[in-house]
C-alpha cells in the first residue's frame, strides 16, 4: 500500500522570508482611464483574442496597451 501524504503539513525544510510586499493601498495604482467605444473588425478582434489566449491575458488589456504605447511613441 502506498504511503499517504497529508496536504496539511509542509514538505521539506521551512525557511522564514522577509515580507517585502508593499502595503495593500500601494498594490493597485489607479489610472485616469476614460471609457471609449471602438468599432473594430472581426479580424482584429480574433487576432487580439488569439494573442491574449497565448499570453493568458485579456484582449481588451492588449488593445489598451497598444494604444498607450502608440500614444507615447508619437507624443514626442
Amino acid at each position: 500500500m502506498k504511503k499517504q501524504i497529508d496536504d496539511d503539513f509542509p514538505i521539506g525544510k521551512l525557511t522564514v522570508v522577509k515580507d517585502n510586499l508593499p502595503p495593500p493601498d500601494q498594490l493597485w495604482i489607479p489610472d485616469d482611464g476614460v471609457k471609449v467605444t471602438l468599432k473594430l473588425t472581426q479580424r482584429s478582434i480574433r487576432f487580439f483574442k488569439a494573442i491574449a489566449r497565448k499570453k493568458r491575458s485579456k484582449y481588451q488589456r492588449l488593445i489598451r496597451e497598444l494604444v498607450d504605447h502608440y500614444a507615447v511613441l508619437h507624443a514626442r
